[in-house]
């Protein structure tokens, strides 16, 4: 069975071109055809930047998906149960299980907050798990980040993906140690002047958007979506993954 996969870095549905317009980024999804899509710098009820919505909330409606949440950052509000927050959320054509989110918790308050959010999904008679993560530009806390991370997959049972935006170059000293054990599914299948860059949107020359996989899953097809590079700072990357 293939399952097609995307990550995005969607800053707050806010494009290059300052507008808020989340409506964009659902036509980019929609048209990709996605199955699971992973979402980084997602607003909830966080301030008048995104008009105080629950941005995962109208996407999953907009694109008729299942979705979870996963706050890296949460503000209380007095008065209310809409507490602000900020963070990762993921989409599914298919059933979420049970979810998780793990916040990175390494130097609260020191630095913004980062988080992972976990999924189970069952994709037709099998269950896989969905990593959706944002890391720090903070060297120290990226490579404690990048541990945990691989830590939690180690723990699953059957084929599992992490995505989103980590925040590092290829071959750099952490993405070395990922892929000791799981799969970039970019570098499986494009190599010479294919670079995967994802960032910034309109005149990208950096990798910082990945999708890894692990041994259950092989990667058959990995493209940089570049549909509409106004909608987000970041352009989003699609794979599509074979389970095995």
């Amino acid at each position: 069975m293939h399952l097609k996969v995307l990550t995005f870095n969607i800053h707050q549905g806010r494009g290059v071109d300052r507008k808020l317009n989340l409506q964009r980024i659902s036509n980019i999804i929609k048209t990709t055809n996605a199955d699971i899509i992973g979402l980084n710098e997602v607003d909830r009820y966080f301030s008048e930047r995104s008009n105080f919505m629950d941005q995962a909330l109208y996407l999953a409606n907009e694109l008729n998906m299942e979705y979870v949440y996963g706050p890296a950052v949460t503000i209380e509000t007095l008065g209310t149960k809409n507490h602000r927050q900020f963070g990762n959320a993921l989409l599914s054509r298919f059933p979420i299980v049970k979810s998780h989110n793990h916040p990175f918790d390494f130097l609260p308050r020191v630095m913004e907050n980062r988080a992972l959010l976990e999924a189970k999904v069952n994709v037709g008679q099998q269950e896989v798990t969905a990593f959706v993560t944002h890391l720090s530009l903070a060297p120290f806390l990226h490579k404690k980040q990048s541990t945990f991370i691989l830590n939690e997959i180690v723990k699953c049972e059957g084929p599992a993906f992490v995505m989103g935006d980590w925040n590092m170059s290829p071959q750099s000293r952490t993405w070395r140690k990922v892929t000791q054990s799981l799969t970039d599914v970019w570098t499986e299948h494009n190599r010479g002047n294919q670079r995967g860059y994802t960032f910034p949107s309109t005149r990208p020359f950096r990798r910082l958007d990945y999708i890894f996989v692990t041994k259950e899953m092989k990667a058959i097809e990995s493209k940089v979506i570049t549909l509409d590079k106004k909608a987000s700072d970041h352009l989003p990357l699609m794979a599509t993954l074979k389970l095995v």
